[in-house]
């Protein structure tokens, strides 16, 4: 796809500078970017995907185990619900089989510690109804918000004005109500309840179609994985894109005019210049910041880019000779407040071999984690899987991680957030278009967002945009 150096693939012009004209240049190969590219090409238009990495997916990836079989180091679940997702990987030729749930699941909250099965640990009455009543509030706000923008909710300014864990605070009656919801919210953003608005997790929560739906394996958004891993996804989109696909090309500058009609030009760190009609900016929205726009953005738009971060999460696939925990009669998942590995599920390959357990260090876990020398956190992480799964976890025959908040194109994971204030203020700027300007990725999504699905949502949603606008081809 992308095997020809670049003076071979485009004219030298102005003094040794390389140049293409396309009706769209789209920045970022992932999902959305691909996504949008296709259906641009599908109907007409001339494209060209600029992705500054040297491989397409952005938060997808995939690893390899001992013995070659992929492994997803980076995004990985497709939910029942997840319908763009879906039908893509539908398209594509591409299979899926179910996350495996079978046996007994760890639980940790509070002092308490306990095996079960179903959707909630074994605990106290109280706490079992105080976590049933504040998650039906929770559920019934979320839903009432991904009703319409989120910032237009009628209870938009009161959400907005507080941290999730103000809110939770104040609907969750007990010490173990709470630290249940800390765990959960930690586990969704990769960030700490007190990090984000009230009114970004209550429409997150929203667009996934309620907590059940966002946290369950079976039914819910981790029920199935994509043979061969989801990076699958994004390469097989590009490699139907073939030449439109550049890769290493990191983007510098893009000089933009009013009336769209003017269209763009971006030039790149790789002495490439690209003008275009128009232009899909897909990346993660930090990263927005660190392109040189000319002129420089509205107010309104670079005042939101500045308060939507990364969450902050290191992955790591931890892999045996067999999935041990199986025998024992376990599913491989685990939860804790307490441990540093907070989130742990099996991982292991379709075939059964080898065994995998796949865990999460997440917000502050993730800072501190970060911080060890490789030695040091890899002996963190087998201590916990250690105390949640017994001796038999202490050896692995392999240990991968990846740190996404030192992926220079990505600077976190899973997703981006809102901070209190942000969108009642600067939301209504999230999807509109800025003259030639178009944005995409899962962040700007209406469902599902922060997932493949939500990238694929957005990806559709921009190509429609500018279909309608385009000059005729």
């Amino acid at each position: 796809m992308n095997s020809r150096r670049l003076d071979e693939r485009f004219a030298r012009v102005n003094g040794g500078r390389m140049e293409k004209t396309v009706d769209v240049v789209i920045v970022g190969a992932g999902v959305a970017g691909l996504v949008a590219a296709r259906d641009l090409v599908a109907n007409g238009a001339d494209v060209l995907v600029l992705e500054a990495r040297d491989r397409v997916g952005g938060r997808l990836l995939n690893g390899k185990l001992p013995g070659g079989t992929p492994i997803e180091m980076g995004g990985q679940w497709i939910g029942p619900t997840q319908h763009h997702a879906i039908e893509l990987i539908s398209e594509l030729g591409l299979r899926t089989y179910p996350t495996y749930s079978d046996g007994a699941h760890i639980g940790e909250f509070g002092t308490t510690r306990s095996q079960y099965t179903g959707r909630l640990p074994k605990l106290s009455p109280l706490v079992l109804a105080d976590i049933r009543q504040t998650q039906y509030r929770l559920d019934r706000i979320a839903r009432q918000v991904a009703a319409t923008d989120p910032w237009q909710a009628p209870q938009a300014v009161e959400l907005d004005r507080q941290t999730c864990d103000t809110w939770l605070r104040k609907i969750a009656h007990t010490a173990g109500g709470r630290d249940y919801f800390r765990q959960l919210v930690e586990a969704l953003f990769a960030a700490e309840p007190e990090d984000l608005s009230a009114l970004w997790a209550a429409f997150y929560i929203g667009a996934g179609g309620g907590l059940d739906s966002l946290i369950n394996i079976v039914g819910g958004a981790q029920q199935d994985r994509v043979v061969g891993g989801t990076q699958l996804i994004a390469m097989q989109l590009a490699q139907k894109l073939g030449d439109r696909v550049v890769l290493k090309v990191p983007v510098t500058d893009i000089c933009w005019h009013i009336p769209a009609s003017l269209g763009v030009r971006v030039t790149t760190r790789s002495d490439l210049t690209v003008r275009a009609q128009r232009i899909v900016v897909a990346v993660p929205p930090p990263l927005v910041t660190r392109i040189r726009f000319i002129p420089g953005l509205p107010g309104d738009r670079d005042q939101l880019i500045q308060r939507i971060p990364m969450g902050r999460v290191i992955k790591v696939n931890v892999t045996y000779d067999e999935p041990f925990w199986r025998h024992a009669g376990l599913s491989g998942q685990a939860n804790s407040a307490r441990k540093a590995l907070g989130t742990v599920l099996d991982n292991t390959p379709q075939g059964g071999s080898p065994g995998v357990l796949v865990g999460f260090l997440e917000g502050r876990n993730a800072d501190a984690a970060s911080r060890l020398d490789p030695d040091e956190r890899r002996t963190l992480v087998l201590r916990d899987l250690v105390d949640y799964f017994g001796s038999s976890a202490r050896n692995p025959i392999a240990y991968l991680e990846r740190d996404w908040a030192q992926e220079e194109y990505s600077r976190g994971c899973y997703g981006a957030f809102a901070v209190p204030g942000t969108l009642t203020r600067f939301g209504a700027a999230l999807r509109r278009p800025i003259g030639p300007l178009h944005w995409a990725g899962t962040e700007t999504a209406t469902r599902w967002a922060g997932y493949i699905d939500g990238a694929a949502e957005s990806g559709h949603r921009v190509a429609d945009e500018i279909l309608r606008t385009l000059s005729p081809l």
